[in-house]
């Protein structure tokens, strides 16, 4: 059976690291960027040069028909898609609570929470069996942030992983009696460029030390656990997450 894949937010860091990992397991990968289409075919270059097969679709998964045109090509040019990696977000820039904005809280919630409900059900869509489907897996990345709020920094950020756990559990149970298994992942503090957005590039350095394995990660760890979850060898693991966070 062919395996498709879609990485959400693949251009850079963790989405990235995923797509190649994927791709040399076997998988065609569609590479979905949201702006940096440099970034994004870069990632296809390499993808290719391995010998695997790669597409990269621009689409902002936090809007509804965008959404649907990234499936749409994924059905054109790839075929049946069997595994999502929701991965896209935003973080913006650190602050208390007092300097949100409904522009900035609806922005971070269109995108990390809509974005990820829309990829999943278009997948479930393709992949269930009361539509022809043969079944598959969906991995949400969400973060640690979940679990310890991101106080001072962006709560509005940790909320949205938040909801992206309750999907996580809630989408599992819906959709086990339709082959589809559904996980996910809570990266801690990895060196990706998303802590820039946040206002602070050596985040990572400067938190480190309060981690009991001392060292902030890498896209590849998360990669590696993403791997698993949607490998046969996990076939008996849905609605659950692996933390990777060095301990904490």
């Amino acid at each position: 059976m062919t395996k498709v894949a879609l990485v959400t937010g693949a251009g850079r860091g963790i989405g990235a690291a995923t797509a190649i990992q994927l791709a040399s397991e076997g998988y065609s990968v569609c590479i979905n960027y949201l702006s940096d289409k440099r970034s994004a075919s870069s990632i296809v270059s390499k993808i290719e040069r391995s010998g695997g097969i790669a597409l990269a679709v621009q689409a902002d998964v936090s809007e509804e028909n965008e959404v649907e045109g990234l499936f749409s090509m994924i059905d054109t040019r790839l075929g049946p898609i069997n595994l999502l990696i929701n991965n896209a977000g935003i973080l913006f820039a650190q602050t208390d609570i007092e300097g949100m904005t409904a522009e900035r809280i609806n922005s971070t919630l269109k995108t990390n929470v809509t974005g990820y409900f829309l990829c999943c059900r278009e997948a479930v869509k393709r992949m269930s069996h009361k539509h022809g489907g043969s079944g598959g897996v969906i991995v949400n990345v969400s973060s640690a942030a979940s679990r310890i709020g991101s106080a001072h920094e962006y709560i509005d950020y940790a909320a949205s992983k938040g909801a992206v756990d309750s999907l996580t559990i809630g989408l599992a149970m819906e959709v086990a009696d339709q082959g589809i298994r559904v996980n996910g992942v809570r990266p801690g503090l990895i060196y990706t460029e998303m802590h820039g957005s946040g206002g602070e590039p050596n985040r990572v350095d400067r938190l480190k030390s309060n981690l009991p394995l001392k060292r902030g990660g890498k896209p590849e760890d998360v990669a590696e656990a993403i791997s698993w979850l949607s490998s046969i060898k996990s076939s008996y693991t849905t609605g659950s997450f692996i933390e990777i966070s060095g301990g904490r």
